[in-house]
């Protein structure tokens, strides 16, 4: 079956089931034209909500079909890929926080969205890299334990008045780039923007004339006067930002960067998927009404 065809399959069947497509900016060109909506972690939980499907097909890492459940229980909410997980997610157990929670008994927990379920479930209030700062900002603790990206610990330390005790995660995409590359692709591209996200190291936000998520990411380039861009993100994003945003020139940072669990997920496996409902995120009612509620308060507190 040609890529055509595969796309109008695709569409076919989800008009018939009434389904929702949810899909990440990190994805394949191929699924991103395919989805009802493209979005980063922040945006696609907020669809999720708001969904009035009973069925949400889910392009992204496990972390984030999970979200799409706990924020829906009442759809079926499958992912293509069962094998589409988030090895930052995975650096950070529930036994890490209990621990932590025990060592630093005053502390609240903020956990990033990029987190499994059952972490979820031990935590007090989640955040997107979208809404990290105003997220702590909102917090009257004066101390936050903060899971499991180092790097956007640090990001939000800078921002906030707030004593940040960060867990020893990272996302391996973004904590790739260096400040090297960035350097060099200043050199090279002398009149380009800056921007980075979040999830860099500092060296690299040091560099950044922007730091973004991958949202604020696409609506500062289309708003921006700017011609050229450096964006130090996965390569996805730049794809979709080359797509649907011509005459302006998009460069990484050193080579391109691909998340390969994110693009696992293939035109046939969301075909599959849609065709079969598999693979269907399948959670205990208790972690989840346990994980809903930092995730509710993550969205009520992005203003």
């Amino acid at each position: 079956m040609t890529e055509h065809s595969l796309k109008e399959r695709v569409l076919e069947v989800k008009r018939r089931k009434d389904a929702l497509v949810l899909v990440h900016n990190y994805q394949i060109a191929e699924v991103q034209e395919i989805g009802d909506f493209i979005g980063d972690s922040l945006e696609l939980a907020r669809k999720a909500v708001d969904a009035r499907k009973n069925l949400i097909v889910f392009c992204g890492v496990r972390f984030m079909a999970e979200t799409a459940k706990i924020l829906n229980p009442a759809a079926k909410v499958l992912i293509p890929r069962m094998d589409a997980g988030c090895p930052m997610a995975d650096m950070v157990t529930r036994e890490d926080v209990l621990a932590l929670r025990q060592k630093y008994p005053d502390a609240v927990v903020c956990s990033y969205v990029n987190t499994n379920a059952d972490v979820k479930a031990e935590t007090d209030i989640c955040c997107t890299s979208a809404n990290a700062v105003d997220v702590i900002a909102s917090i009257p603790s004066r101390r936050v334990i903060f899971t499991p990206d180092r790097n956007l610990a640090a990001y939000v330390a800078r921002k906030v008045n707030t004593e940040i005790i960060p867990f020893d995660g990272f996302c391996y995409v973004h904590n790739r780039f260096s400040a090297d590359e960035v350097r060099q692709a200043k050199v090279a591209h002398p009149e380009a923007v800056v921007i980075v996200h979040p999830e860099c190291k500092p060296e690299v936000i040091d560099l950044a004339d922007r730091v973004l998520s991958t949202s604020g990411m696409m609506r500062f380039a289309r708003e921006s006067q700017a011609t050229e861009f450096v964006v130090a993100t996965e390569v996805g994003l730049l794809e979709r930002m080359a797509r649907e945003i011509p005459g302006k020139r998009f460069y990484s940072p050193g080579k391109a960067r691909y998340c390969f669990n994110m693009k696992r997920i293939r035109l046939e496996d969301v075909l599959r998927s849609l065709v079969d409902e598999v693979y269907e995120i399948d959670l205990e009612p208790e972690i989840m009404d346990r994980a809903r509620k930092p995730l509710e308060r993550m969205i009520a507190s992005h203003l």
